[in-house]
């Protein structure tokens, strides 16, 4: 069993205690986010989890605290992008983002700590030349302390509309999507990093930009040195093409408040 630790909310942000306490427990009771009445019983061991695979913009609650959970196999996601306040209200300075990014690289390895810059959005604010900018300065700032990028255009799915309402935020067409990640590339791989997207349909491959998985059986058997037999996980979009796991986050209750969140209902300030 793969544990996704969330795709709902940041549960290395807000609830790393709750976390821990779930692993001393060696369970997390789950609702389903479809029918909250139905209630799953997910074993948190290390005899039956293969791999721990954390989603955050923020895990330095859990710093100190990671050799709780050295008996398992785990990576993280780290999402860092170049908008303010006014789409991620109440994220941390990114400069303070970007040395507990170095810090978790310095514990774990670079090659367990993975770069999410996404969603990718245009707005009067941020068009491709500040994207570019932003990414080189970040590219650079955390070269050596990640060996993977992941990249993703926004998605308007209905809390997104309700959220940006008002905004100049759009998504990016596909003229301007090959422009933009045709000119990453090169960046990324200056800095020593592969560039992969996640979840889209666009092909990138004649730029160097393969279509990746977030939830990654060849990174998980690199990382645990043990083989996997997994499938496709049918419950995401098409487009994914990550493998198989169990979620075990809970949406509307990350308090990031960004507002291009899927996870979250009206956030709006």
């Amino acid at each position: 069993m793969i544990l996704s630790i969330s795709r709902r909310t940041d549960i290395p942000a807000f609830h790393a205690e709750w976390f821990f306490e779930r692993v001393k427990a060696g369970f997390a009771d789950v609702h389903n986010p479809v029918n909250v009445h139905q209630i799953r019983r997910v074993p948190i061991d290390p005899d039956q989890v293969e791999c721990m695979v954390f989603w955050t913009k923020n895990p330095a609650p859990m710093l100190p605290h990671l050799d709780k959970i050295k008996p398992f196999a785990f990576y993280f996601q780290f999402t860092l992008t170049p908008y303010g306040r006014n789409l991620e209200v109440r994220l941390p300075d990114k400069e303070r983002l970007i040395e507990t990014f170095r810090k978790l690289s310095g514990q774990i390895g670079p090659e367990r700590v993975i770069w999410r810059y996404d969603p990718i959005l245009m707005s009067d604010e941020t068009g491709e030349e500040r994207h570019l900018s932003h990414f080189d300065d970040l590219a650079g700032k955390l070269a050596s302390h990640t060996k993977r990028c992941v990249i993703s255009f926004i998605d308007f799915y209905r809390k997104t509309e309700k959220n940006l309402r008002g905004t100049t935020v759009r998504a990016l067409s596909d003229p301007e999507m090959l422009s933009l990640a045709s000119k990453m590339a090169p960046i990324a791989r200056r800095h020593g990093m592969e560039l992969q997207t996640c979840a889209e349909t666009c092909d990138l491959t004649a730029w160097g930009i393969p279509h990746g998985k977030c939830i990654d059986d060849g990174l998980i058997e690199a990382i645990s040195g043990v083989p996997l037999h997994t499938r496709k996980d049918r419950s995401q979009r098409p487009a994914c093409r990550c493998v198989e796991s169990v979620d075990i986050g809970t949406y509307d209750t990350c308090l990031h408040r960004c507002l291009y969140c899927y996870a979250n209902a009206c956030l709006r300030p």
